[in-house]
């Protein structure tokens, strides 16, 4: 499996060998099955300075922008999480994050993603030009900025983004 920079990865810890002084622990590429993140997890217990260990914590993670995982984090979430961000990038990440992560479906960001922006106006006037055809003359009597404004009063939200743009989501 290819590994870019931004893949996210988490670092998995043995606690018996954390709590006896010693740092052990391995990067595990999250974007994989659940149970190729388990056996990676064993493969590294099984490694421990201290024998017959069973308990492990997530110590850090890195590639899921800015989500926050838990030490004791569903592995299954886990790899939902990371192959969402493969696929969507930071967007699924800002999504995920305006929902609430334990909202956060694969679904509802398919369905509510209206794609990623200069800003909220241009986003408006897209809308107004796929919903109606505007005659060139009249193009100049319409108020993006006020349309925008109440388009994302109860109908769209959007969270900007890390290259100064915004993503867009239709609300459900």
């Amino acid at each position: 499996m290819k590994t870019t920079q931004n893949t996210p990865r988490i670092y998995v810890a043995c606690l018996a060998a954390y709590n006896n002084g010693y740092l052990h622990g391995t990067w595990i590429d999250a974007n994989q099955d659940e149970e190729a993140i388990r056996t990676e997890i064993q493969e590294m217990l099984a490694r421990s300075p201290i024998p017959n260990v069973e308990e492990w914590a997530i110590h850090d993670y890195e590639g899921f922008y800015g989500l926050r995982l838990s030490e004791s984090e569903d592995m299954a979430r886990v790899a939902e999480m990371a192959a969402m961000i493969e696929e969507h990038g930071e967007a699924w990440a800002k999504y995920a994050e305006y929902q609430g992560i334990e909202y956060a479906t694969k679904e509802g960001f398919e369905d509510a993603y209206e794609g990623e922006w200069d800003s909220e106006e241009s986003f408006a006037e897209n809308l107004a030009s796929e919903m109606m055809e505007i005659p060139e003359h009249l193009e100049f009597y319409i108020d993006y900025e006020k349309l925008a404004r109440d388009l994302f009063i109860n109908d769209y939200f959007s969270v900007e983004n890390e290259g100064c743009k915004v993503y867009v989501f239709r609300r459900i």
